[in-house]
């Protein structure tokens, strides 16, 4: 079950970093549908396995994503979850980040999961969605 004031926070967030109104919206629905940015910040749904991989996150970690970013590296398929931490005292922390360019993301390695990791990412809005800078 997502926490309320967290998806509240979520969306706050993805005004922040201007993502396509639809993407907000289908976010706020009751069944919470995630899209995730690729190939420049063109948007798409999560399939299955991915949407899997995002509940098992959540339920782990006890946080909730509001939007992926999808990207190869030389390391590896990766993808980035945008979360917002259940710990509401970092929340003014994160929003000032996101501003900057900057967003608190689990890295999820596909291909290596042992890469795997917490860090900050830089990103910027691209064609309603998101690129992943540094």
């Amino acid at each position: 079950m997502v926490n309320e004031e967290m998806k509240k926070e979520a969306i706050e967030r993805m005004k922040i970093l201007r993502l396509h109104n639809n993407v907000i919206k289908e976010f706020g629905r009751k069944d919470r549908q995630l899209n995730k940015s690729e190939n420049g910040g063109i948007l798409y749904w999560l399939d299955e396995n991915e949407q899997q991989k995002v509940k098992e996150f959540e339920e782990e970690y006890g946080f909730v994503v509001y939007h992926v970013i999808h990207h190869f590296a030389e390391f590896g398929e990766c993808y980035c979850y945008l979360y917002v931490n259940s710990d509401e005292t970092l929340w003014k922390e994160d929003r000032q980040s996101l501003e900057d360019g900057y967003a608190f993301a689990y890295v999820y390695n596909k291909d290596d999961d042992f890469c795997s990791e917490f860090g900050s990412i830089g990103i910027r809005p691209q064609f309603g969605g998101l690129v992943r800078t540094a």
